[in-house]
């Protein structure tokens, strides 16, 4: 497992696959709490033609670092990862937190994104205020039961409990600061007023049945896209590992 030192934290990432002939390079960016093996199946298939690369963020599985607090500092991290490759452009995929860093990496380096594939993402956190007094008190509860409550609703009714449980210990062995930090950096991030910038054709993979980020934002979001494709599956918020074999084919799709 390689690593990447940037700015005192150790970026742990994977480079796979051919560099020449496979087409533009894919770039994976899991989303809070999780870690690169969210994307398994999909590396597995695209890593058998083009190059692929995937990281775990700061603070993030076998990455090191804390003290991020915007989702612009891991876009930072991101893009010093792909200088540090030399990738001048890829095709940007991003799950949750992950498209939001996507989005940010798109208007700040425009150059650099040809595509882009937004996975149970959004631009905009828009909440009730009842839902927002929630969110809110949910941050008083013991962290990880904080975790643990966030992580299963993320997933649609039926899916395996044992799985379920699986991945809330994986991210409860995220460190409380980055879990709380990323959480309150997520809840502000704003960019819905600047996704008219965002030329690269963009493919937006929502899962019906997700309460984390509703299907109704990511809509809002769509419209303002100049070049938005939108695709709705049968899941809650962690369609990678909810359906894999189907996004995969949606992003192959995508890419070509």
């Amino acid at each position: 497992m390689p690593q990447l030192e940037v700015d005192g934290a150790p970026l742990a990432y994977d480079d796979e696959g051919p560099r020449d002939g496979g087409g533009t390079p894919l770039v994976f960016v899991h989303g809070w709490t999780a870690n690169r093996h969210r994307w398994d199946h999909q590396v597995a298939h695209f890593a058998a033609t083009r190059r692929v690369v995937r990281l775990d963020l700061r603070g993030h599985g076998e990455s090191g670092g804390a003290g991020v607090r915007t989702v612009a500092e891991l876009a930072k991290d991101l893009l010093a990862l792909l200088d540090h490759l030399g990738i001048e452009r890829c095709v940007l995929v991003g799950h949750s937190m992950g498209g939001m860093i996507s989005q940010t990496v798109a208007l700040s380096h425009p150059g650099r994104v040809e595509r882009m594939v937004l996975v149970n993402s959004i631009a905009r956190m828009t909440y009730s205020r009842g839902r927002g007094l929630l969110m809110a008190a949910s941050t008083l509860l013991p962290f990880k039961l904080f975790v643990a409550a966030n992580i299963q609703r993320a997933f649609a009714p039926g899916f395996p409990r044992e799985e379920i449980r699986r991945y809330v210990g994986s991210s409860a062995g995220t460190p409380r600061e980055v879990v709380m930090t990323l959480y309150g950096a997520m809840r502000a991030f704003d960019v819905l007023d600047r996704v008219g910038e965002i030329k690269a054709p963009t493919l937006m993979i929502h899962g019906y049945h997700d309460i984390q980020l509703p299907v109704r934002q990511m809509l809002r979001m769509a419209k303002a896209y100049p070049d938005a494709t939108v695709r709705i599956l049968d899941a809650g918020h962690e369609l990678p590992v909810e359906k894999p074999a189907e996004l995969t084919a949606a992003i192959a799709a995508f890419v070509g």
